[in-house]
């Protein structure tokens, strides 16, 4: 995730929303605050895009 953090504002908006999808199953919002269920799977399909260098080929 720290190989991202540098790179999040050369990608495009369609790539960050597709991240977002990847990681973020369900935001629930209510009078007690803020709860987000990450994709496990997703964090995962991520690291391996990263490593085979495919969020800095659609930067």
């Amino acid at each position: 995730m720290q190989q991202l953090d540098p790179l999040w504002d050369e990608l495009f908006p369609a790539e960050q929303a597709r991240i977002v999808a990847l990681l973020v199953e369900r935001v629930d919002i209510g009078t007690d605050g803020l709860n987000v269920a990450l994709r496990v799977d997703g964090l995962g399909g991520l690291a391996r895009e990263m490593l085979a260098g495919g969020i800095e080929a659609a930067a």
